[in-house]
């Protein structure tokens, strides 16, 4: 059974266990609180999941493994950008789903790691006595820490035991993560530069969709313009937040769409098969057992490319 030890060291007033687990450490859903018979103890004293936390308090968290056929192992390649005994950097194609679901149990990248991981030499143990082989063979997330959309491709990190994993979304939650997008956008912003500052909620009439609402949650995008032609440019995009589709929403919300997008966006009768123009492409965060941050970088796609000497050609002609 996989545990978990540590100290609450921030300041949250009035706040739920069952809530800190799953919003702050981001180790389990609501629902895979539940499902996984989360037992916890505070300063030493089993305690209920509607327990107020403080600051200063002392938890253990002991919960049930998944059963091991909630995830196939599949070898589907990947795209390594860094690998070691705690984590993964992948290059995510675009098209990979990241981790199964509802009508996609194979070929996403779940698969693929829990495969990698049970054909890696050694299978450490982690500082909680937990063999890091069992919990990415037992996770359904296989160290998912963060997410990409199906059609985004680029820098995404995974971890292979839960203290990397706890570690590397308490980064993400803190805000300390940085990443950067590259995208080409519909229409040409005014500005250079720019930040953008909304709430996001999911939309009412379409739950695969997400909307600007004064309901939701704050979310934040820094962009920047670094090309521009007639009708499209490329930009930078740098989120300070984690929504779900936050750069999409965002960048449709100042009326310049991703182009390709097929949720958020507009027919576009220069690229009308274009995929979603939206790339990871690079990411800063600090590793388990490291201090400094290091960045990991991808190539831009062939399919910008492709894409961007149209608009130059097309630019040249007016």
């Amino acid at each position: 059974m996989p545990f978990l030890s540590g100290i609450i060291k921030e300041e949250i007033p009035s706040l739920r266990l069952d809530r800190y687990v799953s919003e702050y450490l981001r180790l389990l859903s609501r629902s895979q609180i539940k499902a996984r018979n989360l037992k916890v103890k505070i300063n030493g004293k089993d305690v209920k999941l509607s327990r107020l936390i403080k600051h200063g308090d002392n938890f253990e968290l002991l919960w049930d493994d998944f059963p091991p056929e909630n995830i196939i192992p599949q070898d589907i390649p990947l795209d390594i950008v860094y690998e070691d005994e705690n984590c993964a950097v992948i290059n995510k194609v675009q098209g990979m789903v990241v981790h199964p679901g509802a009508g996609n149990r194979q070929g996403t990248l779940a698969n693929a790691l829990y495969f990698r991981r049970l054909n890696m030499k050694s299978a450490p143990i982690t500082e909680s006595g937990i063999n890091a082989q069992d919990i990415s063979a037992n996770s359904a997330r296989a160290g998912i820490v963060h997410r990409l959309d199906k059609d985004t491709s680029g820098i995404i990190i995974a971890a292979y035991n839960d203290d990397t994993h706890a570690f590397l979304s308490r980064q993400f939650k803190e805000r300390k993560v940085r990443k950067i997008y590259i995208a080409i956008v519909q229409g040409t912003p005014k500005e250079n530069s720019g930040r953008i500052s909304t709430f996001i909620a999911r939309d009412l009439k379409d739950r695969r969709r997400f909307m600007v609402s004064a309901n939701g949650k704050n979310a934040v995008t820094i962009f920047k313009v670094i090309k521009r032609w007639l009708k499209h440019s490329l930009v930078l995009l740098s989120p300070r937040t984690g929504r779900t589709h936050q750069l999409r929403v965002h960048m449709r919300h100042i009326g310049h769409p991703i182009l390709g997008d097929p949720v958020y966006g507009n027919a576009d009768n220069y690229f009308p098969e274009a995929g979603l123009m939206l790339h990871s492409k690079s990411l800063a965060i600090t590793l388990f057992g490291e201090t400094e941050r290091r960045v990991f970088s991808s190539m831009i796609p062939r399919r910008f490319y492709a894409v961007m000497e149209k608009l130059n050609r097309m630019n040249e002609h007016g």
